[in-house]
């Protein structure tokens, strides 16, 4: 059987202790599922059948991993109480959870005192992020182009000006192009990413914190994707010293619903500097009463937000700790050891054109043509066919610039971007099913 059902036992079990410790309180009906519902239950089933095998190794296309068998049990178990974290007297064990939850993230990067909660997911991670940095030191917002779209957007909703800045050919921050916009004066924040969506690039972020020096920008990281990627093992020079120099950012955005095994949405915004709750001060009598300890609600700009994605994130945390040298982390770098397998395989074949390495777990490649347009063509016919045989990948429309540096002159440009297929190999067995992905590929590029 494809999907996990014998963790259903462990809820069963888990449920019914939950369940006991409320049985000094007068009896009452509580709410059950009748026919009806069973009913309802069922087609809810049969619509969810229309969707692709997230969980499976061999959908291999978008950042879909699915959570551990503990978080989705620990995320359910929760929800028979559906705890709010906005404040203790909605969530009082939940948010104990997430405060505990979250300093372990902030160790990750080497913080001990600093100041976070988890939320909806990056987008409203980076939101508060750049709240805070716009209000700490206002000008414009830089980003690299290959960083989200979401930080343009949230510049925008928060009345900042936002630039992009060129990347290298590698779809990292270029140092040169971001210090002649510094030099022009008017920044207040720069954005580097560790893991863009795209090519999972890492932005050099040493030679950001040189220029941070000179010219005293706040530095944020959006690392929601690849933010876990500070406990592998088997990193490259330049990314291995992006993420060793994390800690020294003011802001650091990471998304658990990503490499953290957790349900949606599940993401987390960390400060370094502890003050910055100040700003988020405001009064709301009715809804803080029952104690002195600091209320999650206090320091966020959500309000009600689920305290079982703390639960799941927090029993995560004590069966596979976010340590080096665990199996956690051991996870990890079996993901980037699987990229760098089918990068390999890709480079040597006669069939593909390889765009980059991958700095992390995300692999961009494309079916040889004599045109960029050609190649479109191509890898748009092949992302079906690979579906017809249960490969599911993804297409990634790449800048000619960047496919240039990479492909031979034989290629002829004539358009502006091409499209290219994108595998994330962020499950730990995609390692072990690379014969069969390489497999399907070849026979694919042959027939």
């Amino acid at each position: 059987m494809s999907l996990d059902i014998s963790s259903l036992d462990a809820l069963h079990d888990t449920l019914t202790r939950l369940s006991t410790s409320f049985d000094t309180l007068p009896n009452h009906d509580a709410d059950t599922l009748d026919d009806a519902g069973r009913e309802v239950l069922a087609q809810v089933a049969e619509r969810l059948t229309n969707n692709y095998p997230y969980h499976h190794p061999l959908y291999a296309g978008q950042m879909l991993k699915p959570p551990h068998p503990l978080a989705r049990t620990a995320y359910q178990l929760a929800m028979w109480l559906n705890p709010n974290n906005h404040a203790l007297d909605g969530g009082r064990a939940s948010s104990a959870m997430e405060k505990e939850a979250v300093a372990d993230l902030a160790r990750m990067f080497g913080w001990t005192e600093s100041l976070g909660h988890l939320c909806g997911g990056g987008t409203m991670a980076n939101l508060e992020a750049l709240w805070v940095a716009g209000q700490r030191r206002p000008g414009t917002i830089l980003a690299s182009s290959q960083a989200h779209y979401t930080h343009g957007r949230i510049s925008g909703v928060l009345g900042l000006d936002f630039a992009a800045v060129p990347v290298d050919p590698r779809g990292a921050m270029d140092v040169t192009a971001l210090e002649r916009t510094l030099a022009s004066g008017g920044v207040g924040t720069v954005v580097a990413t560790l893991g863009t969506t795209g090519f999972g690039a890492v932005d050099p972020l040493p030679e950001i914190l040189t220029l941070r020096d000179k010219y005293e920008f706040r530095l944020h990281i959006d690392a929601a994707y690849g933010g876990y990627f500070a406990l592998a093992d088997n990193l490259d020079d330049a990314a291995r010293a992006a993420f060793a120099s994390a800690g020294e950012a003011d802001s650091i955005v990471i998304d658990p619903h990503k490499h953290g095994l957790q349900p949606y949405g599940c993401g987390c915004v960390l400060f370094a500097d502890p003050d910055v709750g100040r700003l988020y001060q405001h009064d709301s009598p009715y809804t803080y009463f029952t104690s002195n300890e600091l209320h999650l609600g206090e320091i966020t700009l959500e309000c009600s937000r689920a305290g079982a994605s703390a639960v799941a994130l927090w029993a995560t945390h004590r069966l596979l700790p976010p340590v080096r040298g665990g199996q956690f982390a051991e996870n990890l770098s079996r993901c980037r050891t699987a990229a760098l397998g089918l990068y390999q395989y890709i480079d040597k074949s006669p069939d593909y054109l390889p765009v980059m390495a991958p700095a992390l777990d995300i692999v961009v490649w494309a079916p040889q043509g004599a045109s960029t347009s050609a190649i479109s063509a191509r890898s748009e016919a092949l992302f079906d066919a690979a579906a017809g045989r249960d490969l599911h990948l993804a297409l990634l429309g790449v800048p000619v610039d960047i496919a240039r540096a990479h492909w031979c002159d034989t290629v002829r440009y004539d358009t502006e971007t091409v499209v290219c297929l994108r595998s994330t190999l962020m499950k730990p067995e995609h390692a072990t099913w690379l014969p069969e992905i390489e497999g399907i590929l070849t026979h694919l590029a042959r027939r």
